[in-house]
């Protein structure tokens, strides 16, 4: 039995120590390892660890939906990463939210779900040779976990622990945009999670009766009942530990230093940020970067840390006459009076809001017989601010930002010291190439274009952000760089690939290329981004993560059954 103390977990909460032996130990309560802790306890002759460096989902604004407003930047929930000056932003550093808390970013992020485009997995299955990562094998998997609001279907699934609803809520000025849209030729869809998600329409959101429906709740609460399951809060993983080639557990600090073994593997579920510093605390890395950092190499692995992608949205926010947005619904206290007691009574209303409420897939160039498939993702809301986190502007307005949904770019992350509470360097690398700037300059033309339409007309839109000087393409690019900002989409610095891919760092089956006892299980496995909204697609990757450990674990118990039966009889 694995030994325990008692001390005290991040805020006060009371979090248990764990060490000794289990048969898999997981690193990090995310999206990712609550699906982990789930599925591999409906076995009960597995014994499983989750380690959480932030502390419980008990924060009321965590599950009222408009407050990813007081989790974001906040240190209760989130890392309080931020990236490197970057050139492609002129300059600028960016915010870089992270959950750091049970149900990880899910219990922080805009709660949109949404799967990308069949494309984008069936360009997965080339690059890893695995035709398991295709869009017909993963949509089933999609189906397993979700409880839809329509009910099972061809592309939807019900009866799961991932709750899928529609929004609470419409507003003129959204509804308003969406003819909009259509009058540029982008037409109108009720379901962007078909494989083809092209279209203009309202996101559907991972909430239960306008409640925040956050992995920890979906998958973590019940597991934890389970007598085979620890979950240790406000421990800090230092590394994990290796006996030559095989990793053989962790070591983790809360008020003390605890090492918990794994009899069967350690599965690093961290994210896309702090899976990769893991590794190279761990010594697993570029070696010439391990060297310069003091860690001893245990496996020379030169694409940890790199292949970032991230989504960079351009806010572009547009002020408006004689229609009614949230700038001005919540500007006095009575209309903030209101709001709350509409949230009270009914759990809707703009408090159950999404941060982005209406979506877009797009086109950047229509005339481009080379684009297939739409590129841009458009998250649009009726308000507008300077920049998050300060206060709604004081007129009516709405802000329409958009993505390019397959940037061309690749940025880093990786450590820069060996003491694990160090924060990497993060550096995303926005809008590094021609592709991508071009890209940029045209999502905003066709943001003008949309605004110029007739059906918004009446409303007289009178572009803030970024402003009308900016007119050439030069001009354009410089804009996409003042208002350029991240989606919250970190993914691939621990990219899956081919045996003979010389960057890849796990192989299709997630296993870390060149030791044992070992893999990755979250965003930083995709080798490309995904085309929308990345927390569903990983859910989905843990998902089959799942299914591959409990199918390693059968072929172990059968070999080792097949072993002692051929085992030779001897005699005294």
């Amino acid at each position: 039995m694995p030994a325990t103390s008692e001390s005290q977990g991040a805020h006060g909460a009371s979090s248990r120590r764990l060490e000794g032996e289990f048969d898999y130990v997981i690193v990090g309560a995310g999206t990712a390892g609550c699906v982990l802790a789930n599925r591999l306890t409906e076995d009960p002759d597995v014994s499983v660890l989750l380690i959480e460096a932030g502390g419980k989902d008990d924060y009321h604004w965590i599950h009222i939906p408009v407050g990813y407003l007081y989790c974001i930047g906040n240190p209760r929930t989130d890392w309080l990463y931020k990236t490197a000056a970057e050139k492609g932003l002129n300059g600028r550093s960016l915010a870089y939210p992270r959950g750091r808390v049970l149900g990880g970013s899910s219990s922080i992020n805009g709660m949109i779900y949404m799967r990308g485009q069949r494309e984008d997995y069936d360009n997965w299955a080339r690059e890893t040779g695995d035709s398991g990562w295709s869009w017909d094998s993963v949509l089933p998997v999609f189906r397993r976990s979700e409880d839809h609001h329509s009910g099972a279907s061809e592309f939807h699934g019900a009866g799961g622990e991932w709750r899928v609803e529609k929004q609470r809520l419409k507003w003129q000025i959204l509804e308003s945009f969406a003819r909009a849209a259509q009058e540029q030729g982008i037409a109108a869809t009720d379901d962007f999670n078909r494989g083809d998600n092209s279209g203009v329409g309202y996101f559907e959101v991972n909430q239960k009766r306008g409640v925040r429906w956050n992995s920890a709740k979906a998958f973590l609460r019940a597991a934890m009942k389970r007598p085979n399951l620890a979950v240790v809060t406000g421990a800090l993983t230092q590394r994990v530990i290796f006996e030559g080639k095989r990793c053989v557990g962790v070591e983790y600090r809360g008020d003390v230093d605890y090492v918990a073994r794994a009899r069967c593997e350690v599965i690093l579920s961290a994210g896309a940020v702090n899976s990769p510093q893991l590794l190279e605390l761990s010594g697993i890395g570029d070696a010439a970067r391990l060297a310069q950092l003091g860690i001893g190499v245990v496996q020379d692995l030169r694409g940890v840390g790199e292949n970032l992608q991230d989504h960079l949205q351009l806010r572009m926010a547009y002020r408006v006459n004689g229609v009614r947005t949230l700038n001005t619904a919540s500007a006095h206290w009575w209309g903030k009076l209101m709001i709350g007691m509409e949230y009270a009574l009914f759990q809707s209303g703009p408090m159950s809001m999404a941060p982005s409420q209406l979506g877009a897939f797009a086109k950047s160039d229509p005339n481009d017989p080379a684009l297939t498939r739409p590129d841009l993702q458009y998250h649009v809301q009726p308000l507008s601010l300077d920049r998050f986190g300060e206060p709604l502007h004081r007129f009516n307005a709405f802000t329409a930002s958009v993505c390019n949904l397959r940037p061309t770019s690749r940025g880093s992350i990786h450590a820069i010291s060996a003491d694990p509470s160090q924060a990497p360097a993060i550096a995303p690398n926005y809008l590094a190439t021609d592709h991508d700037l071009r890209v940029a300059a045209n999502s905003l033309r066709l943001t003008r274009r949309i605004a110029a339409s007739a059906a918004l007309a009446r409303y007289a839109p009178q572009e803030i952000l970024p402003g009308l000087a900016y007119q050439t393409e030069e001009q354009l690019r410089e804009a996409a760089g003042n208002v350029g900002t991240t989606i919250f989409h970190p993914v691939g610095t621990c990219r899956m690939g081919r045996a003979d891919d010389p960057d890849a760092v796990v192989d299709a089956r997630l296993r870390v290329r060149g030791v044992t006892g070992l893999r990755v299980v979250d965003a930083s496995v995709m080798p490309t981004i995904t085309s929308g909204n990345t927390n569903s697609p990983t859910l989905m990757i843990a998902e089959r993560a799942a299914e591959m450990l409990r199918a390693d674990r059968r072929e172990g118990v059968r070999m080792a059954k097949e072993t002692a039966a051929n085992a030779p009889l001897t005699t005294a």
